[in-house]
């Protein structure tokens, strides 16, 4: 049975001879306008993607400098990602608009801006032309199927990283600053923070007494004065 000529000529509008393909019982002709928006609706749900994540990591402002003028790196922790920003617990943040690096495990080097400040970190607004953020958004669908896999008890670790790393740091002239505990163990610990005390400062971190044994490349180890409880030592440290 042939077409209706009206029905011929929308096909033979769309620029293809859709009709000599679609003779089989039930084939459907749609058109390219339908599909365009089908593919755009796919790419808009991947900008969109937005997960909860605890990655390690390590960012640079571009302002803060040590005592011999290198740009100064902090320790991280990536809690929320998607493919146009990043939000990181951090012990240093920037200002608003001011640049920032940051590698993240998993996800690799991001660059943009601090876009808003946090309680205890701030959220970078990604910079990233299309195809990099098309990247970006593949790594982060692959860390929301895989993440459940990666659980592990952490109590049988030695050093464990703790579920909230936010803690502060109270020096002997009794200043107190803001600290990020990268990991920890019953004997010490490692913290990235502003402040870099010398190696043999004797100083608390939460409710924790301990001495700074070690400086490395974007923090301190701290030995604690006394073995502490596996149950316990969490809840010393992060105040």
């Amino acid at each position: 049975m042939s077409a209706p000529d009206h029905v011929k000529h929308k096909i033979l509008l769309m620029g293809t001879d859709y009709f000599a393909q679609s003779r089989c019982v039930g084939a459907v002709v749609v058109p390219p306008d339908s599909l365009e928006f089908v593919q755009s609706s796919v790419v808009e749900r991947r900008r969109d993607i937005r997960i909860i994540v605890s990655l390690p990591g390590r960012y640079w402002l571009p302002d803060r400098r040590d005592a011999g003028g290198d740009r100064q790196q902090f320790a991280c922790r990536a809690i929320n990602i998607s493919p146009r920003a990043v939000a990181l617990t951090a012990p240093v943040s920037g200002r608003i608009g001011e640049p920032v690096i940051a590698d993240i495990d998993r996800l690799g080097r991001l660059k943009g801006a601090v876009a808003r400040l946090l309680e205890r970190g701030f959220v970078i607004s990604i910079a990233a032309d299309d195809e990099e953020r098309s990247k970006l958004a593949d790594k982060i669908e692959w860390l929301e199927k895989h993440k459940n896999f990666d659980a592990h008890d952490q109590r049988t670790s030695e050093r464990f990283i703790p579920k909230q790393p936010c803690s502060t740091l109270i020096l002997p002239d009794g200043t107190r600053v803001r600290c990020l505990v990268m990991d920890l163990s019953v004997s010490g610990a490692a913290i990235s923070s502003e402040a870099h005390p010398p190696i043999g400062m004797v100083l608390a971190i939460g409710t924790v007494i301990g001495r700074v044994v070690r400086h490395f490349a974007g923090g301190f180890a701290v030995k604690f004065v006394t073995l502490q409880e596996r149950d316990s030592v969490e809840a010393m440290i992060i105040r």
